[in-house]
């Protein structure tokens, strides 16, 4: 029996500054970044952009330039109220961007899927973590796939489906929900043979959320935290900071997004999933440097 991540003495209690992956290792005594690469017709704020695996390459050099640790690959929208694409379209979109990157990148690849065949193909080409945005609940075969591919795993919270999850927002405390759904997925992925060490966990901001769950667990990151386990934070463009600064162009929420990042490095964070790489490095290292204060070194 798999041991309460809360418990003294879980494994997932011991809190570790590195996050390993397949064949590689992210420090996380700083912030770090993780660019995003969709390769989709239809994400909510950058899709059709990078379609050709020239664009894509391109997008990813130059997020690799602006100082990004880390490029995350998606082949399926997964915004409010997308339709789900076959394993097929999946797989024919991201893996010659995968085997590409891997080729004339310098940094460690994600493939952003919840179908375990499409994370089995893309860890074969290349990608070194599996972004599960269900958190081992909608592939069964998942968490067995991220086991043997050897591949770091980040588990996120949604309530659904994308084209279901914003129909389900109410929670008796939302929080709480998250946590005790995040604990789940980390104790299958240790059963299915994971390490421990290869396991970060996201909240999911704005998967089946409302605007006050998404900020309501924002301010209580610590609780998220308490899991033990590297956080991901994913807020960049969303549209609950569209409806709070009334600004309906995702390309115009910047601002917001800065703004939840550097709060949430004050909460411990140091992973951020971002389409904007060089002005969130830049809130994140000078959010750092004030929480370090008197401590405070270059980085």
């Amino acid at each position: 029996m798999v041991d309460n991540p809360l418990r003294a003495g879980s494994p997932f209690a011991q809190l570790s500054p590195v996050l390993d992956g397949r064949n590689c290792r992210i420090d996380l005594d700083q912030p770090r970044i993780m660019g995003i690469l969709n390769i989709t017709p239809d994400s909510f704020s950058d899709g059709g952009r990078y379609l050709a695996a020239e664009a894509a390459l391109a997008h990813a050099l130059r997020m690799q330039q602006e100082g990004a640790d880390i490029i995350d690959i998606g082949g399926e929208s997964t915004r409010p109220g997308a339709k789900p694409v076959t394993e097929q379209e999946e797989l024919d979109r991201v893996l010659p961007v995968i085997e590409r990157l891997t080729a004339e990148v310098e940094l460690p690849l994600s493939v952003d899927t919840s179908k375990s065949s499409v994370a089995q193909a893309a860890v074969a080409a290349g990608a070194a973590f599996v972004n599960d945005i269900s958190g081992l609940t909608f592939d069964p075969m998942m968490g067995r796939v991220v086991a043997e591919s050897g591949a770091g795993l980040f588990l996120m919270h949604t309530s659904d489906r994308p084209e279901r999850m914003q129909n389900k927002t109410g929670y008796q405390d939302v929080v709480a929900e998250v946590v005790a759904s995040l604990r789940r997925s980390l104790e299958q992925a240790v059963t299915w043979g994971i390490d421990v060490g290869k396991l970060a966990v996201d909240p999911g901001i704005g998967f089946g959320k409302d605007v006050p769950g998404n900020l309501e667990l924002l301010r209580r990151l610590d609780a998220v935290a308490e899991l033990g386990r590297p956080i991901l934070l994913g807020t960049s463009r969303k549209s609950f900071i569209g409806q709070v600064l009334n600004q309906p162009d995702p390309e115009r929420r910047l601002a917001g997004t800065l703004a939840t990042v550097a709060l949430a490095v004050a909460h411990g964070v140091r992973l951020f999933r971002v389409h904007d790489v060089a002005p969130t490095l830049d809130a994140a290292r000078m959010a750092f440097a004030v929480c370090r204060g008197a401590g405070w070194e270059p980085i």
